[in-house]
């Protein structure tokens, strides 16, 4: 049973109370008076767990598009997908309220004469300052950064844009406070000296990468310093990767009621009692939810069992789901529904179920028992995870043309290990690149690394699908362009029936014409509605063929800033290509 999560509750009630105060006004806690406030380490732990709320929910990190990217198709496109974002006259992300919470508190906590305890709460306040601007700064390039409270009449409202890369040493000071001051005691719900490790591993893996792959300079001090961060951590032993058997540890992580902390490192906390609950279950398996589904791509990402690479079997690309999905990668079989998969706390096989997948490749990764499906699960969700420190590592040595098969034996063997797979040769990789992945990243940095550059891109893909990352990954890469091309789904070679698991019973009817006379526990789907890259010859499902996506290089790595902004401080100019936009 888990137990009442006290800071979270007081964390949404606090959100709850300031939530229609804007930036120009006066913060709420304000009217407690700051001079009889903040005297005492329980007011100030009070305060800082406001900041929490900062943190992604369920939707918003794990099903939300775009942070899917292209490993997941859906019945609906996001805008960013599409090709369709305008400039927004307010809002889309330009909001400086959080912050202004959090600079208030630092300009009182030292009131508080405890240090130790001041110290470890500004240490909070700093990595959320820090997680603030990295989401600002991701979705804007140069943003204004502002320490301080401003007031109505201040004319640090009027400043213009500082560049990216001063708001990023800001950011770097910040993170580098926190994880000197917050506290080295492990927790799964707080944030500690290992959470702000973890987090610069990631802000310096993407600012770094985005730097060297748009052509922005300066770049490798960032990836060393995100280097440091993951070897602290990695050297620490404070975490590893759960491990119980190759063909449950990679599913267990996301199924667990309490999140594993062993390898988990933050996770947004769920309870019934309070009731705080999720919609995983109803969001995979719901038919009007978006009916999601993983895209052909990244299932010919998984390797085979032994290591060898799928897409050098000749016929890859016409295989259908029941021999495409054999002696795989087990952490597939841990993702979506593979043949023989029975849902938790049935005996029941179970194929993929094409009402509710738009691919047919149906996601189990986070998927509870029945009793959950009516939007109430309560299963963990995990923020940060030491697994994706490992990645970051491997990923930053390699690019800065470091890395060793020492360095793959400490990060990438041990996610491998989990599942029982052949590690990373790093000799063998850059010897022979893959070139179903180099036609994947066109952009991926050439050099001696290209080889193992692209298998950590692959085991990163497969590690963390449906982790938020993934939109992210192709931002900083310069690899938008991918989310432009056609998402398919499983290969069927036009109108029949289709033993779809191969045990010997009939699962799916897809018909031209007329439906046929239904049988029980079969599934019916019509060509046309269900559409075919070939149409009737067959073919790969086609997901939303008369959308025509589109993608611009010379914009769609950023977001807009709001013509209302533009209006009300002349000193901010608009991001590259959106000048001519309209809202």
């Amino acid at each position: 049973m888990k137990k009442r999560n006290l800071y979270l509750m007081a964390a949404l009630i606090f959100s709850l109370s300031s939530c229609n105060d804007s930036y120009l006004e006066r913060y709420p806690l304000a009217e407690l008076a700051p001079e009889n406030y903040f005297l005492t380490a329980a007011e100030l732990e009070n305060y800082t767990n406001a900041f929490y709320t900062e943190l992604p929910d369920a939707l918003a990190i794990h099903f939300n598009n775009p942070n899917q990217g292209d490993d997941e198709a859906r019945n609906t496109l996001a805008a960013e997908i599409q090709g369709t974002r305008e400039t927004p006259s307010s809002g889309s992300g330009w909001n400086w309220d959080e912050l202004r919470q959090i600079n208030f508190y630092l300009e009182n906590s030292h009131k508080c004469k405890d240090e130790a305890a001041r110290l470890r709460y500004d240490g909070v306040a700093r990595f959320f300052r820090s997680y603030f601007y990295f989401e600002k700064l991701v979705r804007f390039g140069d943003v204004p950064w502002y320490d301080k409270v401003l007031e109505m009449n201040d004319e640090g409202l009027k400043k213009a844009r500082d560049s990216r890369k001063l708001v990023f040493q800001k950011m770097l000071e910040d993170i580098d406070f926190a994880i000197a001051n917050c506290s080295p005691t492990k927790s799964g719900q707080r944030i500690t000296k290992w959470t702000a490790l973890a987090f610069k591993s990631r802000i310096c893996l993407f600012e770094g990468t985005f730097r060297k792959y748009h052509g922005l300079g300066d770049w490798e001090q960032v990836l060393e310093e995100g280097v440091k961060a993951s070897e602290e951590l990695i050297n620490s032993g404070v975490y590893s990767i759960h491990k119980t058997s190759a063909d449950k540890s990679y599913q267990e992580l996301f199924i667990a009621e309490d999140a594993i902390t062993s390898e988990i490192i933050l996770s947004r906390e769920y309870n019934a009692s309070i009731p705080f609950v999720h919609s995983a279950n109803f969001y995979i398996l719901s038919a009007s939810y978006g009916r999601p589904g993983m895209t052909k791509s990244l299932v010919n990402s998984y390797l085979m069992k032994d290591g060898s690479r799928f897409t050098d079997i000749a016929n890859y690309n016409t295989m259908q789901y029941y021999e495409e999905t054999q002696n795989r990668d087990p952490r597939l079989g841990q993702t979506i529904r593979i043949p023989g998969y029975k849902r938790i706390g049935s005996n029941e096989v179970s194929v993929p179920d094409f009402s509710t997948s738009v691919t047919g490749y149906q996601f189990v990764k986070y998927i509870l028992a029945p009793s959950y499906d009516a939007g109430q699960s309560t299963n963990d969700m995990p923020i940060f995870r030491f697994a994706e420190v490992l990645l970051n590592f491997a990923e930053a040595k390699a690019e800065l043309g470091t890395i060793t098969q020492a360095d793959i034996n400490n990060s990438i063997k041990k996610l491998r290990d989990r599942v029982d797979m052949p590690n990373l040769d790093l000799a063998s990789a850059n010897s022979n690149p893959d070139p179903y992945l180099l036609n994947e990243y066109p952009n991926v940095s050439r050099g001696a690394n290209l080889g193992v550059l692209l298998e950590i891109r692959r085991e990163r893909r497969v590690e963390m699908v449906k982790e938020g990352l993934r939109y992210r990954d192709l931002l900083r890469w310069k690899e938008g362009a991918r989310l432009s091309k056609p998402f398919y789904g499983m290969y069927f070679t036009g109108a029949g029936e289709y033993d779809v698991d191969k045990n010997g019973t009939i699962d799916l009817v897809i018909y031209e014409g007329n439906s046929p006379t239904r049988k029980p526990g079969v599934q019916y789907q019509k060509l046309g509605e269900m559409v075919l890259e070939n149409g009737n010859i067959g073919g790969r499902i086609l997901n939303l063929p008369d959308i025509i996506k589109v993608w611009r290089e010379d914009k769609d790595y950023l977001y807009a800033i709001p013509t209302q902004e533009l209006q009300l401080n002349p000193n901010l100019t608009q991001n590259p290509g959106w000048e001519s936009s309209g809202t």
